[in-house]
Formats: structure tokens, sequence, C-alpha cells
């Protein structure tokens, strides 16, 4: 088989919209190269200075990481320059960042995650990087934030980077989902992983139980009917849950699986869920569904969710469109 870069597949799928300037395909190789450098620090952490905490609090009132401030950084350093970008949205900030190069502004708007699951560095698990594209909708001279608020279903892409034993960059722009595996030996993303569909049965499931407390009782018993013995395979379902995002999802994407991250009534002050919609569940629904499954709130398909706020928090339920959908329905008959 015929070995094809990243950058060969992008222009391959460039020359499928005659016409069309390149700036798209210039920002996914920015989003590439900046990878490969966090791959590079991420794989060498122990060895330099990246490893615990800096002792600071971001917006997300999380202890930031040392290697969270490196990546968002970084990130925002090679997106800000070569004119295709004209906002940018990460979990680190507060505000957006708006980019004004020269009097240029580009026509996309990214929102991202530069580092999920951080402080898994520490003990040597996998961790990644999140990503969603957006057109530039408002009207003025910069970039707002209007361009980075925007729902899922309004996404032009969207991928994620994993930082395991090997660095993928599984990436889609509606055209299907396609997986990459960086060489690092001469430092390119080779096309590992062409057309990825997600496996249609579910053979496991990722939640962190130790909330099983707070949960609905719709939750408790979905969760309770994958420990039972499953008809068709006759054993119940596998637990597998690292507790990084990126991590779990490739994981079930590969080999069929349903992740769940659902409200609880822990503390009735907080939004429901816990992770970002516009950061972490609207750019992995895309994802999902692009590979033939689906990702609910529990309620709502999650790429119709119209964002209100920057770092609003959603419940996330995501897998094979047949699973998802029992979770919905069981929810829903519990009330």
């Amino acid at each position: 088989m015929r070995l094809k870069t990243i950058d060969q597949h992008i222009l391959d799928q460039q020359r499928k919209f005659p016409g069309v300037s390149g700036e798209f395909s210039g920002l996914l190789y920015d989003i590439a190269l900046a990878a490969k450098l966090v791959s590079k620090e991420v794989n060498r952490a122990g060895l330099g200075d990246l490893l615990g905490t800096l002792g600071e609090v971001n917006v997300q009132g999380e202890i930031v990481q040392k290697m969270d401030k490196y990546a968002n950084e970084l990130f925002l350093r090679i997106l800000s320059t070569g004119g295709k970008v004209c906002a940018i949205a990460t979990e680190e900030n507060e505000k957006i960042t708006e980019i004004h190069e020269d009097g240029f502004v580009g026509k996309y708007a990214i929102n991202m995650d530069p580092l999920d699951g951080s402080s898994n560095i520490d003990v040597n698990v996998s961790v990644g990087t999140i990503f969603s594209l957006h057109r530039k909708r408002s009207a003025g001279p910069r970039g707002s934030e209007e361009d980075c608020l925007q729902p899922g279903i309004k996404q032009v892409g969207a991928g994620y980077v994993i930082y395991g034993s090997s660095t993928m960059l599984v990436y889609s722009t509606g055209l299907g989902v396609h997986g990459f595996t960086l060489e690092p030996t001469v430092g390119e993303f080779i096309l590992s992983h062409p057309n990825i569909v997600m496996p249609s049965r579910c053979a496991m499931y990722s939640v962190n139980e130790g909330n099983a407390a707070y949960w609905d009782a719709g939750t408790r018993a979905y969760i309770d009917s994958l420990k039972a013995v499953d008809p068709a395979s006759g054993r119940p379902y596998t637990a597998r849950y690292i507790g990084s995002l990126v991590s779990d999802f490739h994981r079930n994407l590969l080999k069929g699986g349903i992740f769940l991250y659902p409200a609880d009534h822990k503390d009735p002050k907080k939004p429901s869920g816990k992770l970002r919609l516009l950061f972490e569940a609207a750019p992995m629904a895309f994802i999902a569904e692009q590979a033939g499954g689906a990702a609910s709130t529990g309620s709502q398909r999650v790429l119709d969710v119209v964002p209100a706020h920057l770092h609003q928090r959603v419940p996330l339920v995501v897998g094979p469109k047949s699973e998802v959908a029992r979770y919905e329905a069981m929810t829903r008959a519990a009330g």
C-alpha cells in the first residue's frame, strides 16, 4: 500500500472542492505541526521540567499543569500566524484570543482543549489535544466571541491528537474520519487508519462509577443493564475507564464502546455535566457522527446544543447509535 502523509491527504480532500483558497488546508497543517511539537515534549516530560503543577488555577477552577500552559501557549503561537484564523478559544483562557495579523483577518475560528487529561502525564497515561473549527460569521473587522460561540452542527472540521504509545491525529472535515500515526524518525503523520467507522456493536463501557451515587435513576439502571449478561455474547459488557476523554473515546471509536459522563447532582449550584461543550463534547460528537455513531447529552443531540457561553458544560454520552438511543430511552422511562 502506498504511504500517504497527512499533507498529501489534506490536498487530496481539498481537490474535491475546486476554487477553494487553501487556507483551511493550511490551518490543518498548522495543527499537525503544533501536535508534533507537543508530542515531543510529552514524550520527554519526565526528563525536563514539565511535570507537575504551576500552583495556578485556571478559569475552570482546576489546577494548571505545566504541560497545560506549554501546550496552550504553543498552539496559540502557531495558530496565530499565517492569516488563517480570526479567533481562538481555549479551555485554559477565560476569553477568546483575537487574531489580527498585519491587517488581515482569517476565515476560521478555533475552539480547543490544548491538553486534555494533562494530570495523567505525571503517571505516564495517554493525554490528548481536541480541536474544533468554525467559519467566521461576525461582521466586524476582527474575530469575536460570536465566531467561537457556535453550535456543533456548524463545525467545518474537528479532531483530536492522542499522545500515547504512538502519537495519532484523527480528524474529519465532513468527509469521513481518518487517522494518522506520527513516524517519529522522519517527523511525518502517515495515514494509518483511513475511513474509520465506529463498530455498531458495543463491547465495553467507559464511565467513572465513583460518581454513581449522584446519577439519576435512569443512568443507574442503564449501567446496571450493561453489567448483566448480554444474550448475544453470553457475557456482560467490559468496563474500561482511563479518565482522559481522548484516550477513552479513541479506544471506543476503534474497538466499539460507549463513553458516558452523565449529569450528577453532587452540587446543585453547579451546572449539569462536567465536560466542556465547545472544547470537548461538540468536537467529539462531530467525529462520532462522521464515523457512524451518535452523541447525546442524554436528552438532546450534542451537535444541536446552542452554547450560552464559552465554558459551558454538558453531560456527554457518545458511542454506537443504538446504544446511545437505548440510554436515552432508559433515562426517559425513569423520569
